[in-house]
């Protein structure tokens, strides 16, 4: 018996088991759909929005908890169906609407914080570009000053939820002399003239997760579009990824936490040479050795999710929070196609999909070794 989790309370508890209803009644069923239509539908965010799923991070005017736990218990149940819904609904709910709800101005939340909620305006972060990678300082999407407007122009690449949403959050550069200290955040509605967007790129894995290519052809804005200060937005990224990087690492440990649960019972079903395959030395020893490794990442990672519901949490933390899950659950995942044989080659098997799911996580807010790196950094080094 693994030692019980002490960081949540009833009511955590009690919203868990509203979400595993609500996945059990209306996602599962159609998660093969997701699949085929490589993208979530907005019955999905409009359904998640109706029962209050999508506004944790929000003031509680619209919706919001107050507590970060009760977006990590929602991110564990979604990853438990499959890794890409708490990607998606990360990056709209906990990643991006936290640079509206914190930055911006009242107007601005008035506008549209209350259709984030319901999920009648989907969210995307745009920071990534084709040439830049986990270097955001070195963006080349630029914002011009045209008297009262701002002319963008530039190009985003590997946006999460790009091909569907309405809003995105959009990193550029106002003033190229300053370096990072010379970018902005940009709130651009997708029905802006200039705005477009390329195909659902095609990934190995998370097909449920649109995800896309953005242009900006001389996309015109006001200073009403502006996210937090000007040229202040390189600081602002830095201060969210801090939350970005905690919400990957709950949902990588709970995704590979319920595939090896599965896989457990599968090797004791799966029989040869007259008994269940967990039974052989090997692979007992092997299952012993991931459970272990779950459950002691799940400790340290259960600290970190208490201590940034308490605003303490350092990015130094987190940093180690989403390099080291990310490495676990391509472990333990690794592990557990192997433990399937040729079944764990099969797409038709969870296995599988979770495998080719996971691979992601060790590129994706921010490379592992980017992790390294800051977390060297902190030694001195």
């Amino acid at each position: 018996m693994a030692l019980k989790r002490d960081i949540y309370t009833e009511d955590h508890e009690d919203f868990r088991a509203s979400v595993r209803q609500w996945l059990e009644r209306s996602v599962i069923p159609n998660s093969e759909q997701y699949i085929a239509d490589k993208a979530l539908p907005r019955e999905f965010w409009l359904e998640a929005g109706k029962n209050g799923f999508l506004g944790l991070a929000l003031d509680e005017e619209y919706g919001g908890a107050g507590d970060f736990r009760f977006n990590a218990v929602l991110a564990e149940e979604l990853a438990k169906v499959n890794a890409a819904l708490p990607t998606c609904v990360g990056i709209h709910s906990d990643i991006t609407a936290p640079y509206i709800n914190e930055l911006g101005t009242p107007e601005q939340k008035e506008r549209w914080l209350p259709g984030v909620a319901a999920g009648e305006i989907l969210l995307a972060i745009g920071m990534t570009e084709p040439s830049g990678g986990s270097d955001l300082a070195a963006l080349k999407t630029t914002a011009v000053r045209d008297g009262d407007e701002w002319v963008i122009n530039g190009s985003k690449t590997f946006i999460t939820n790009g091909f569907s949403a309405d809003l995105v959050v959009t990193a550029a550069r106002t003033d190229p002399e300053k370096g990072p200290k010379g970018i902005t955040l940009f709130a651009i509605e997708a029905t802006k003239e200039g705005f477009s967007r390329g195909r659902k790129l095609d990934k190995v894995g998370m097909e449920e997760s649109d995800t896309a290519e953005l242009f900006f052809e001389n996309v015109r804005v006001t200073d009403a579009e502006i996210i937090g200060e000007l040229n202040m937005g390189f600081i602002h990224m830095m201060q969210k990824l801090q939350q970005e990087r905690l919400s990957c690492a709950v949902a990588n440990l709970a995704h590979a936490k319920q595939i090896l649960i599965e896989t457990l019972q599968y090797t004791k079903d799966r029989k040869a040479f007259g008994q269940s395959i967990g039974q052989f030395q090997h692979n007992k020893f092997l299952l012993a050795e991931l459970f272990t490794q779950v459950e002691v990442s799940e400790a340290f990672l259960d600290r970190c999710v208490l201590e940034h519901s308490k605003g303490n949490l350092s990015h130094v933390e987190a940093s180690k929070a989403k390099w080291w899950t990310s490495q676990v659950q391509s472990e333990v995942l690794d592990h557990c196609v192997q433990l399937h044989g040729g079944y764990g080659f099969m797409n038709e098997y969870r296995v599988a999909r979770a495998w080719r799911d996971a691979r992601v996580t060790k590129i994706w807010a921010g490379s592992n070794e980017i992790m390294k790196e800051l977390i060297g950094r902190d030694l001195g080094l």
